[in-house]
């Protein structure tokens, strides 16, 4: 990270300043004139502007360059003396200026206004036409790069990164805004059946269409990294590009463009096959957007079953009335009505059920009857109660209790010598006890579990972590009960105090 990543932005402080809306309304429109390609803009036209409104009606010139000084001074605007329209020596003296907006401050503008379009809520579309641009702009450069210009290889690739962008922030945006709680509201209510056919078929095209494009990417990719060099010979070729397009900017070096290309790639490679500890968002998507089908599935047969409830049973009743005057006797009739109104006094058991009760491809007959036994239902039926005798077990507990400091006391004999200089040090530890490796695990959990990796003992003493996440050294924990690896760990021990141990 560079040191100009960390500085202030100076030009952003317009934005939240006391007088912000004066600021913010004479900023906008020299943008808007900037985007109208006049590129200066001067003082009465800006102050002939804001008059038009009533919130500047008391507006004066004073005010305006006062907050035009304060725009210059914050870099929001550069300011050029005017030297045509003076027709004095008074005049030039005078100094009037036109303005001009800096790089900064139009894309500011553009993020205001962005951001002003976009609301509360997310936008978004998963549209699988994106895939195809995707994969064709994929197997232009993976394919095709090296028989490419310089200029055409430079091109391929923006668009490739243009469309794998779009890609990913519009489907995470559209995925978010159907999580949202107003979505969520909507798909319960009524009106949601009447889209939900077609909302759900355009999801499934989405799907088909990323699990399509995931076979052909993927192939891309890996069959490219096959390849000896080419991605380097690529890579070098585009950051010569990107030096050649910015000869004159003085903070960029090739170094750099390669770096941000070499990301990117990453970014897109980690997207499609993921990593080892990582699964692909590519995947992740995937189960989002099936999820998203079957909430909205679930929602749609919940209102269904809903308004089926609702409905009028009035003809069902007169139905079943003609069938039960039908019947010739009483036991027609009531075989019928347990075959409409259930079995009469009917009353539940509960018996737990065996291991593989989960078992989905397994038949009911093959599933062993349970045994359950009955109490009688009479007064003084219960299971009887024996009472028994309080006895004192005063010298169990203190007998228990020197069994347990015996074995603290053994146990932090052996953390002692493990001990080498306050530190005890995983990757060269002998081989230890099971009881021992699970007390060193419960203190790098501790430990892990703090900000700053540091645990006060009970005994006064402070045990600290030392551990580098990004480093991928692991080490071997040699115990009775088997190898643990683990990453390269340190436990550092400071203060004074009496001894501690944990089982």
């Amino acid at each position: 990270m560079d040191e100009r990543d960390l500085r202030k932005i100076p030009e952003t402080a317009y934005l939240t300043a006391e007088n912000a809306a004066r600021y913010r309304a004479v900023l906008h429109f020299c943008y808007q004139c900037h985007e109208h390609m006049q590129s200066y803009v001067y003082p009465e036209e800006i102050l002939r502007h804001l008059k038009e409104t009533d919130f500047f009606q008391t507006y004066t010139a004073e005010q305006l360059d006062q907050d035009l000084g304060q725009l210059v001074d914050w870099h929001n605007l550069t300011q050029h003396q005017e030297t045509t329209r003076a027709r004095s020596i008074a005049d030039f003296k005078r100094k009037k200026f036109r303005y001009q907006c800096t790089p900064y401050t139009v894309e500011i503008e553009r993020m205001v206004e962005r951001l002003r379009s976009i609301g509360d809520s997310f936008g978004g579309s998963l549209e699988s036409t994106q895939f195809d641009r995707l994969l064709g702009q994929m197997e232009a450069f993976l394919e095709r790069g090296e028989n490419l210009s310089d200029e055409e290889l430079h091109q391929t690739w923006e668009d490739l990164m243009h469309y794998f962008r779009t890609l990913v922030e519009n489907a995470s945006d559209y995925l978010a805004h159907l999580r949202s709680a107003k979505v969520e509201e909507r798909m319960q209510t009524s009106a949601f059946l009447a889209y939900k056919d077609m909302f759900t078929k355009y999801l499934r095209s989405f799907v088909l269409g990323l699990q399509k494009m995931a076979l052909r990417a993927t192939e891309l990719i890996e069959r490219a990294e096959k390849q000896d060099g080419l991605l380097d010979r690529l890579f070098d070729r585009l950051s010569r590009r990107q030096e050649f397009l910015h000869l004159m900017d003085e903070h960029h070096e090739r170094a750099s463009f390669e770096r941000d290309i070499r990301a990117d790639w990453d970014a897109l490679r980690v997207w499609f096959l993921g990593t080892d500890y990582r699964q692909s968002e590519l995947h992740v998507l995937e189960d989002e957007t099936i999820e998203t089908i079957r909430r909205i599935t679930r929602f749609a047969q919940r209102i269904a079953e809903e308004h089926q409830m609702q409905r009028s049973r009035k003809q069902d009743y007169l139905y079943l009335a003609e069938r039960f005057l039908a019947c010739e006797d009483k036991r027609e009739a009531d075989g019928l009505a347990s075959v409409v109104f259930g079995v009469s006094g009917v009353r539940h058991f509960f018996a737990p059920a065996d291991a593989d009760h989960e078992n989905i491809h397994r038949h009911v007959e093959d599933v062993p009857p349970a045994e359950i036994e009955l109490s009688r239902r009479v007064r003084g039926g219960g299971v009887r109660r024996h009472r028994s005798v309080i006895r004192e077990r005063g010298m169990e507990k203190a007998q228990a209790l020197r069994e347990y400091r015996e074995k603290q006391r053994k146990m932090q004999e052996m953390l002692d010598g493990l001990m080498v200089d306050g530190c005890i040090d995983f990757g060269h530890l002998p081989k230890i006890t099971a009881p021992l490796r699970r007390n060193l695990l419960t203190w790098v959990d501790r430990c892990l579990s703090k900000e700053d990796r540091t645990v006060a003992l009970s005994s006064g003493r402070r045990m600290h972590l030392v551990w580098e996440p990004g480093n991928a050294e692991r080490v071997c924990v040699h115990a009775d009960d088997g190898d643990f690896w683990m990453p390269a760990m340190r436990l550092v021990f400071d203060g004074e105090g009496g001894r501690e141990g944990e089982d």
